[in-house]
C-alpha cells in the first residue's frame, strides 16, 4: 500500500468504528513499514480522526465568530441537555459532542455537522427536534438541511463571468482548439491571479510546471476552504462543479500532466458522492480518461481525496505533506511546488475558484474576461457575506466594487455596519472610513469573505474568537506562531478585563512582528493581522479599553467566575 493512501485508510476505520484503534493502527505500521509511533501523530494531528470510541452519532457544532453571535451558547446548551453528553468528551454509546472551527456555512449559522451531514440555523427548538429524531431511529441523511448558499448578485449579463449558463465539457472543447502554450500564453495575458489568498499568477504557476521535462506531474484543487466566514469554494462546487472539473482538466492539457486531485476538506463530504458521480458522467462523455475527445496521448484522470480537519491545509505546501500520509505541517521549502510538489513532482496547486475563472476565460475569451474589472486587476470576484446583514450569502461583483457598493441597499444590506472583516480572520478589518476603498489590486484585494459587525457588537470579542481559533489551528511547528498566538490571546483576554495598558499594546505589536517575520507558512504569518489592524483603525474604542501603565494593575477577581458553580448548584436544587 502507498503511503499516499493513509488518510482514506484512516477514513475506513473512523467511518466503520467510530475511531481508530491502536490495532488499526498496528496494521497499517505493517502493511506500510511506518512506525506505529510516526501513524498516531498523523491521527493526532487532524480534528476529525479519534483514538477513542465515538458515539453512533458525531455531533460538531461550529464555533466560530458568526455562529457565536447568531446563538451558539444556547443552542451548545440544548445539544448537552438533549443527548446527556458534555462537549469536548466522548459522551455515550449514542452521541458525542465537540466544537469545531469553521465548516463553511457563515450564511446559515449556528451549523452544526451529525455523522459530517450539515444542520444549518439552529435554534434549542430545532435541536430538540433533531435529537428526538435521531432517538427515534431515523437516519439523519434523511432530515439534513439543504446548505446550497443563495447567489444574491451578479453583474449585467455582459459581465457576469461564473454565474451564467454552463455547458458541460464546452471549455474543455474550446480549449482544444489551442496548443497548450497557447492555452497558457491565454491565462496569462488574462492576467488571472489566485483566488485563495495569495494571489499568485495563475499563468506563472501552469508556465514553470509545463517547462518542466518531468514526465510525471500533477493538478491538485485546493478545496480546503477554511478561512472563518468563506464559502465561496462550496458555492462553486454546489452550483457549477462542472467548471472546476474542466479548469482541472485545461491545466492537464496546458502543462502535460496525467493526474488531477481534488483535496476536499472533510467538513465538505456530504456532497462527495455527486462530486464523484459528475466526475464519473466525464469520463462517460470521453472528457477524463485515456486519448480525451479522441487526441492520442491526451490522457487525464481526476480522483478525490479528503482531507481530516486541518486549518494549516490550505497552504499548498502543508496539503501536498497531507495528501502524502504525513501531518499537515507546512515543511521548509527549498523548490517551488512546480518544480518539487506532490511526491516530489511537477505539481499545480490551483484554488476552486481559480480552476473555475480559468475554465471560463478559455470558454469566453481572455479579451472577455480584459474587458471588465481595473487595469491590474481585471474581470470580477466570488464573495461570500455573513454577519450583520439583511443579505448573507454569494455574490460575484466587478473588480473595482467599493466596500460601500458590497455593503449597500442594491447588495449585502448591511445593518450599520462598523467592523468589517476582509478574507477572514487572517485577513484586513477595515472602518466605516476606509468603506470607499475599491476591492481591487489597486486598492484592498478580498480573497473571499466579508464578515460584517454593526455598532451593537464588541471588537474585542470578535478579536478574541479570532485568535482563539489561530491558537487553536496552529500547526505548532513553529515557535513563533504556536506561542506567540496564544501570547496575543492572552493580551486580548486582559484587555477585556480592563486591566491592560498601553505597555501590552506596544507588546502586541512586537508579537506580531514576530509571527510575520518568523512563521514557516502564510497562514502563520497572517494570523495576527486582524488584532494588529485593528489597533491602529479603531483607536478610539481602544482608548477606552486601555489604562494608563500601572504596576498594581496585574490583579484580576472576577465576581461573576467565583458564584458561577454555586449559582449552578442553587438552580439545579430549584428544579
Amino acid at each position: 500500500m502507498d503511503r499516499t493512501q493513509l488518510l482514506n485508510k484512516l477514513w475506513e476505520f473512523q467511518h466503520r468504528l467510530g475511531y481508530i484503534s491502536k490495532e488499526s493502527i498496528s496494521t497499517l505500521s505493517k502493511k506500510l513499514n511506518v512506525s506505529t509511533v510516526e501513524i498516531e501523530s498523523v491521527v493526532s494531528f487532524y480534528h476529525f480522526f479519534h483514538k477513542k470510541p465515538t458515539g453512533k452519532h458525531t455531533i460538531y457544532l461550529n464555533n466560530s465568530i458568526i455562529s457565536d453571535l447568531k446563538g451558539f451558547e444556547d443552542v451548545k446548551a440544548t445539544f448537552e441537555k438533549e443527548t446527556g453528553c458534555s462537549f469536548g468528551e466522548y459522551g455515550n454509546k449514542e452521541f458525542s459532542l465537540f466544537e469545531t472551527s469553521c465548516i463553511g456555512m457563515s450564511d446559515q449559522e449556528p451549523a452544526a455537522l451529525i455523522n459530517f451531514q450539515p444542520f444549518t440555523d439552529l435554534t434549542p427548538s430545532k435541536v430538540r427536534n433533531i435529537i428526538q429524531k435521531i432517538k427515534n431511529g431515523e437516519n439523519v441523511k434523511d432530515f439534513s438541511s439543504k446548505t446550497i448558499s443563495k447567489i444574491h448578485y451578479t453583474p449585467d449579463d455582459d459581465k457576469t463571468v461564473i454565474f451564467r449558463n454552463y455547458e458541460l465539457g464546452k471549455s474543455v472543447k474550446e480549449g482544444l482548439k489551442f496548443t497548450p502554450q497557447e492555452i497558457i500564453d491565454k491565462i496569462y495575458k488574462s492576467k488571472l491571479k489566485g483566488c485563495g489568498g495569495a494571489f499568485f499568477d495563475v499563468g506563472y504557476k501552469w508556465q514553470s510546471c509545463k517547462r518542466n521535462e518531468d514526465t510525471e506531474k500533477y493538478i491538485i484543487c485546493n478545496a480546503d476552504e477554511g478561512e472563518p466566514g468563506t464559502f465561496k469554494d462550496r458555492a462553486i462546487f454546489q452550483h457549477l462543479p462542472g467548471l472546476v472539473i474542466e479548469g482541472m482538466i485545461l491545466a492537464g492539457y496546458a502543462t502535460g500532466a496525467k493526474e488531477g486531485i481534488i483535496y476536499l476538506r472533510a467538513e465538505y463530504q456530504y456532497f462527495k458522492q455527486k462530486l464523484e458521480d459528475l466526475i464519473q458522467e466525464f469520463y462517460t462523455q470521453n472528457l477524463l480518461g485515456k486519448n480525451i475527445q479522441s487526441i492520442d496521448g491526451f490522457d487525464f484522470e481526476i480522483r478525490i481525496q479528503l482531507g481530516a480537519g486541518s486549518y494549516v491545509c490550505g497552504a499548498a505546501s502543508a496539503l501536498i505533506e497531507s495528501m502524502q500520509g504525513r501531518r499537515g505541517e507546512p515543511p521548509v521549502r527549498m523548490w517551488s511546488a512546480t518544480k518539487h510538489g506532490f511526491k516530489h513532482k511537477p505539481t499545480v496547486v490551483n484554488n476552486v475558484e481559480s480552476l473555475a475563472y480559468a475554465s471560463r476565460i478559455i470558454e469566453l475569451g481572455e479579451d472577455y474576461f480584459l474587458s471588465m474589472g481595473t487595469k491590474e486587476t481585471p474581470g470580477t470576484k466570488l464573495i461570500s457575506i455573513s454577519g450583520d446583514v439583511a443579505k448573507a450569502g454569494i455574490y460575484e461583483i466587478e473588480y473595482g466594487t467599493s466596500i460601500r457598493e458590497l455593503l449597500g441597499i442594491e447588495m449585502a444590506q448591511a445593518t450599520a455596519p462598523y467592523y468589517v472583516q476582509v478574507s477572514g480572520p487572517s485577513g484586513e478589518c477595515v472602518s466605516p472610513a476606509e468603506f470607499d476603498r475599491k476591492i481591487c489590486m489597486e486598492d484592498i484585494l478580498c480573497g473571499g469573505s466579508f464578515m460584517v459587525f454593526n455598532r451593537t457588537r464588541d471588537i474585542l470579542h470578535i478579536l478574541r474568537n479570532f485568535m482563539e481559533f489561530f491558537k487553536e489551528e496552529s500547526c505548532g511547528v513553529c515557535t513563533p506562531c504556536r506561542a506567540g498566538n496564544f501570547i496575543l490571546n492572552e493580551k486580548v483576554k486582559k484587555m477585556q478585563r480592563g486591566l491592560a495598558s498601553q505597555d501590552d499594546v506596544d507588546e502586541i505589536k512586537k508579537w506580531g512582528k514576530i509571527i510575520k517575520l518568523s512563521s514557516r507558512c502564510g497562514l502563520g504569518k497572517s494570523s495576527p493581522n486582524s488584532l494588529i489592524f485593528s489597533i491602529d483603525k479603531f483607536k478610539d474604542y481602544y482608548n477606552l479599553k486601555i489604562a494608563p501603565s500601572n504596576e498594581f494593575q496585574n490583579v484580576e477577581f472576577d465576581m461573576e467566575a467565583a458564584i458561577h458553580e454555586f449559582d449552578s448548584i442553587i438552580k439545579d436544587t430549584q428544579l
